[in-house]
């Protein structure tokens, strides 16, 4: 038994002989159609128009999330994360080489670590200053000296090379 497959235009929903599917590209993409010859020539010229509008337009860009500073976690004063990981991997825990790392991580870093200063930055330098007596200029002395002693082994082991 034979068929007879009527197409209808999907634009104006016509139907006629000369109606047929109709494929054509458009931003790298490729779609298809059923569309009649007038129709096909309004999406031909269409097609033209756009092309010429693309040739002479410039493509915006989506702006970038900016980045935040990896290792500037106030609780971490006088560490950074990179510190963080080495200390982690030292005891064997497992943490990512790059992006967010896992809280309780920090927090089992800031325990094996009583002289991190943990909360509020500005809250600590004058809650230290009252309580200890102890000026800004001491404090960044002592960072001075814990980063000379980080350094140390270092300067040691190249100097053995």
């Amino acid at each position: 038994m034979a068929q007879k497959v009527i197409l209808v235009d999907d634009l104006d929903h016509s139907e006629g002989d000369d109606v047929a599917r109709r494929e054509f590209p458009l931003l790298n993409r490729t779609f298809a159609i059923d569309l009649s010859d007038a129709n096909q020539q309004r999406l031909s010229e269409a097609l033209a128009f756009i092309e010429e509008v693309l040739e002479n337009a410039r493509e915006v860009k989506q702006a970038s999330r900016s980045k935040k500073a990896a290792d500037t976690s106030p609780r971490l004063r006088g560490y950074t994360l990179t510190d963080v990981r080495e200390w982690a991997r030292e005891q064997g825990l497992d943490v990512p080489a790059r992006g967010k790392m896992a809280d309780e991580v920090i927090e089992q870093f800031i325990a094996a670590h009583p002289d991190i200063s943990t909360g509020d930055a500005a809250a600590e330098d004058g809650a230290a200053e009252e309580s200890t007596g102890e000026s800004v200029a001491e404090a960044a002395e002592k960072v001075a000296e814990k980063a000379a002693e980080k350094a140390a082994p270092r300067a040691e082991a190249t100097a053995g090379v």
